[in-house]
């Protein structure tokens, strides 16, 4: 599964280079983490469910997620300060570059309607926010066994200094983005 590290630094970086002007390989845009979010606001007082969802991102991340607990209380949402309200992994090195790898080629097609990623959730730092409906896309996740469908967030952390460089970025490591309207 090395595919995508070995394709970034033996094709991407000098692609970038000769695009951009970059004169050090260092100075060539690269991913530095990937944050994977989830939130679980309805199922707060289910243990059982909070369980699942900490088993499936296991499987999916290959890593156990942290706990996230509320910043302050918000009696709206029955919300008290300091009570679990997400989960969240980061993925970092080798792991990441897994998990990227399956998530371009293997668990987006596999999705739903799925007709390419938005360019517009790159923002203007080189950040990318992808929305995932539904765990069940990832292979490793059975959907006869799936308990809870649950939705979560992947942000990609990269080191671009603007959207142009980041798109560049992204679409020569292969993701599925969708063409200008």
């Amino acid at each position: 599964m090395l595919r995508l590290k070995e394709k970034y630094q033996k094709e991407i970086i000098d692609k970038l280079k000769e695009e951009f002007g970059y004169k050090n390989s260092l100075a060539v845009p690269k991913i530095e983490k990937v944050v994977i979010n989830v939130g679980i606001g309805k199922l707060i007082d289910d243990d059982k469910a909070k369980e699942n969802i900490v088993h499936d991102l296991t499987m999916i991340c290959g890593q156990k997620p942290n706990f996230r607990a509320a910043k302050k209380a918000i009696a709206g949402f029955k919300i008290r300060e300091g009570s679990t309200v997400g989960l969240a992994v980061t993925l970092r090195g080798q792991k990441m570059y897994d998990f990227l790898d399956r998530l371009i080629h293997i668990s987006l097609p596999r999705g739903r309607d799925f007709h390419g990623l938005a360019l517009k959730s790159i923002d203007k730092n080189g950040n990318f926010t992808i929305g995932i409906k539904e765990q069940i896309i990832f292979p490793e996740i059975s959907a006869e066994h799936a308990k809870n469908i649950f939705g979560f967030e992947i942000c990609i952390k990269t080191t671009a200094k603007s959207k142009k460089e980041a798109t560049a970025l992204f679409k020569l490591m292969g993701f599925p983005l969708q063409r200008k309207q």
